[in-house]
């Protein structure tokens, strides 16, 4: 694989965004799903027959969109011991961190004037609520190869949730059949039912329904560009977890650290860079050593699609900030002093810290998910979690504090010209 050296000899902010220009902007592709979701929406099972056939098996009918309960415990049955532990670790560590992350309900009580008594101790309280949603898709792409860990990814948050029906989906093969393993970590991860589709088509009968398929309240998991524009065009009649683009990882090295090996660091890139064409992979540095060591292993590699840049820096401060500027779907930090910036990052997906966490682990079995924020949207999104398939409300009890905040809103309401409101709320005063 070819990388390219360069060092940093101006703004580090504006070499960031150098970075990101460098990852080809999508075509559109908005029309075309526009129509199969158009499609879908009123031809029902016949459109996903339709566009399977046309996209996914080339001309072969799968059996039923549905897959049955005795297809998935055969999978499992048959699945390999080996590839079986790993999902089970996979399954066990991501459940507890999802566990980490649920909210519990708060109330918030506000007191009452000196003197008053109401119904409710104090003078109001709010209580906030939060609740798993009814039911959940995870898109599961199946291009060039299966990918069973982004089911568990999937399927762990949404159970651990609470959500009471979860599906799963993914695109047959030519053969009209789900790869087994798939099948395989459908059953184990805990999915309710699991469907062959995928496509933009996939998406649409998952916000919408079809005789087949009940529509859901959320869709979350990767895909490509035709899958990720559908879930963009169904946003408000679902939720959705994001936008996935091409993968990304940026690695801070302490070249002085001894810990820090190049064969591993040279490798934590090359794995990232198997994503493909417009994934792309940064390693800054300020030892001209490591990087030499890190770029010779990388040319020795097999040719590949992503964009790959070494990048020599005066200080590693410098780094931190293309780094936060980038604001990277993964971030390695390795070495004594790159690990110091790890309590001051705000930008970034995940972040992996010393020289033994590779970000290959976080994509399978460190627990985190690997449904992370892409294409610089770790400034404002967070990775998948049980959070996407829950939400909240508030309660709200009002007792002795009504004539307070009666006297408090009715101008703010008559302000804006609701007098109905202010009359409201002033009903519930105490005279």
């Amino acid at each position: 694989m070819r990388s390219e050296r360069q060092v940093l000899s101006g703004d580090a902010v504006t070499l960031a965004r150098e970075l990101r220009e460098l990852v080809p902007a999508p075509e559109s592709v908005s029309d075309t799903v526009a129509e199969i979701i158009e499609r879908v929406r009123a031809s029902g099972d016949d459109a996903l027959r339709y566009y399977t056939r046309e996209f996914d098996t080339r001309g072969a009918t799968p059996a039923s969109l549905v897959v049955p309960d005795a297809e998935l415990d055969t999978a499992l049955e048959r699945l390999d011991d080996d590839i079986r532990a790993g999902l089970e670790l996979a399954i066990a560590n991501v459940g507890r961190v999802a566990e980490a992350q649920l909210a519990v309900d708060r109330t918030v009580r506000f007191d009452a004037p000196p003197g008053v008594e109401g119904a409710v101790a104090g003078g109001h309280e709010v209580r906030v609520r939060e609740v798993p949603l009814a039911r959940a898709a995870v898109y599961v792409p199946a291009g060039r190869a299966p990918y069973p860990s982004t089911v568990v990814m999937g399927v762990v948050a949404a159970r651990v949730a609470g959500v009471g029906e979860i599906a799963v989906c993914s695109p047959p093969g030519e053969s009209g059949d789900v790869d087994p393993v798939l099948l395989a970590a459908w059953r184990l991860a805990g999915a309710t039912v699991g469907y062959r589709m995928g496509g933009a088509q996939a998406i649409a009968a998952l916000a919408y329904g079809t005789e087949s398929v009940r529509p859901v309240d959320v869709i979350v998991g990767p895909g490509n560009l035709y899958v990720q524009e559908a879930k963009r065009q169904v946003f408000g009649q679902v939720s959705i977890d994001g936008f996935a683009g091409p993968s990304d990882l940026v690695v801070i090295a302490d070249g002085d650290d001894d810990a820090v090996d190049p064969g591993a660091l040279a490798l934590d890139l090359l794995a990232q860079a198997e994503h493909g064409a417009g994934s792309i992979v940064v390693l800054l540095s300020g030892s001209d050593r490591l990087l030499d060591a890190v770029q010779a292993r990388i040319d020795d590699a097999p040719d590949g699609a992503a964009i790959v840049r070494l990048i020599g820096v005066g200080d590693l401060h410098q780094a931190f900030v293309v780094a936060e500027t980038f604001a990277p779907e993964h971030l390695q930090l390795m070495g004594a002093a790159a690990e110091a910036f790890a309590p001051d990052v705000r930008h970034a997906g995940c972040v992996l810290i010393g020289a033994r966490s590779g970000t290959a682990f976080s994509d399978y079995v460190a627990g985190s998910t690997h449904v992370l924020p892409t294409n610089g949207a770790a400034r404002f999104a967070s990775g998948l979690s049980p959070s996407h398939f829950r939400r909240h409300f508030s309660e709200i009890r009002i007792g002795a504090g009504a004539s307070a905040l009666a006297r408090a809103a009715a101008p703010i309401a008559r302000a804006e010209g609701f007098e109905m409101h202010a009359r409201s709320m002033e009903a519930r005063a105490d005279g």
